[in-house]
């Protein structure tokens, strides 16, 4: 059966220009991706799709940017493609935003790309831990672009990774950004990192205090924690999908290899419990299901009275806290009861306490 939907994720580079202390995709090393193996990932997703789908194409790394030539010419190619077979095609990146050549700007630019930026919010909280290979600080840089993006009317979304040492400035990120223009912020917990039950409760006041910039803010300001808990408590069709995982959803190793999220991905080892069965190349026509049993839950979890509300099925946030990917750990599900019960009290400000769901309490 032909999907309508299929998200394809190619990791075009191992290789990055930042070193930052965080980084989670392993040993930065000059390993792109070969265009026959670009080529074939995307025939095979769009022949996977039905007449009047959508493919979603994004691009990952390392720095995507050090590859924008074979980007400019795979997004081409889909358009091609996707006409032909009847589809609609739409593109995304995430960057560093460090780069400026001429041809990083070009493919930047693009009215069908979505543009997703690292920056971690102040820039003295950016440059602790974002910084070029030889040690030098890149907010500067990364401000730069952000500008430039304002100034001809780009849309973009910035991604501030929160940390233990971080959390509680996550505020003055927010307003920082804000003065920059920033219209759609997503906060993204660090997850590889030990969060402590003292790094959780400072958390949880940042997320408080995060509730009211983002009410403060609307309806012009994006904050992604919010805006989703928002749309699932009015009822609003969602066109976000969900966690694919393998069905529908696959991410490509430059060597070829199948992951089913690009945040697994890392120095694409054999040994990865999660890569997936195949390789671009082994002569199919299309991609079928790979994924890992990836439709079922934890017990507590279908139990749970927010289980419908919560983001907690992504699989690669729970294989990384747990290492199991049907099972969340406490930090995550205090952040979307968190996030739950403030959107809650600020869309239902007049209405008694027995309205709002009742949550469970959760510990890291």
């Amino acid at each position: 059966m032909p999907y309508q939907l299929f998200n394809l994720t190619l990791m075009v580079t191992h290789g990055c220009n930042l070193r930052c202390t965080y980084c989670y995709t392993g040993e930065k090393a000059n390993r792109r991706m070969p265009g026959e193996i670009g080529d074939t990932a995307i025939r095979r997703a769009i022949a996977s799709i039905g007449a009047g789908g959508q493919f979603d194409l994004g691009f990952f790394g390392g720095e995507p940017l050090l590859e924008a030539p074979a980007i400019l010419r795979w997004m081409e190619l889909t358009r091609t493609l996707a006409r032909e077979a009847r589809i609609t095609a739409d593109f995304h990146l995430t960057t560093n935003g460090t780069l400026t050549s001429e041809i990083a700007w070009q493919l930047l630019t693009q009215a069908d790309l979505r543009v997703a930026i690292s920056f971690d919010g102040l820039p003295a909280v950016h440059d602790r831990f974002r910084v070029y290979a030889d040690g030098r600080p890149s907010s500067a840089a990364v401000e730069q672009t952000i500008g430039r993006l304002v100034g001809i009317g780009k849309s973009f979304s910035v991604i501030m990774v929160v940390r233990p040492e971080t959390a509680g400035q996550l505020s003055a990120g927010i307003r920082h950004l804000r003065s920059l223009s920033v219209r759609s912020i997503e906060p993204s917990l660090d997850l590889w990192t030990h969060w402590t039950h003292e790094d959780a409760r400072v958390l949880r006041r940042a997320i408080s205090e995060a509730a009211d910039l983002w009410q403060e803010g609307l309806p012009l300001h994006a904050l992604n924690w919010f805006d989703e808990k928002a749309v699932e408590l009015a009822h609003i069709p969602s066109a976000c999908a969900r966690c694919g995982f393998g069905d529908g959803e696959l991410a490509i190793a430059p060597s070829g290899n199948l992951y089913p999220c690009e945040r697994l991905i890392g120095e694409d080892q054999a040994s990865h419990p999660l890569r997936l069965p195949g390789h671009v190349l082994d002569g199919r026509a299309d991609f079928q299901p790979l994924h890992h049993d990836a439709g079922k839950q934890a017990d507590a979890c279908t139990s749970c009275s927010m289980n419908s509300m919560c983001n907690t099925n992504c699989r690669c946030s729970n294989f990384v806290r747990t290492g199991d990917i049907r099972c969340p750990d406490g930090l995550l599900c205090m952040l979307n009861q968190a996030c739950l019960e403030e959107v809650a009290i600020r869309m239902q400000p007049t209405k008694p306490s027995h309205s709002l769901p009742v949550l469970q309490p959760v510990s890291i």
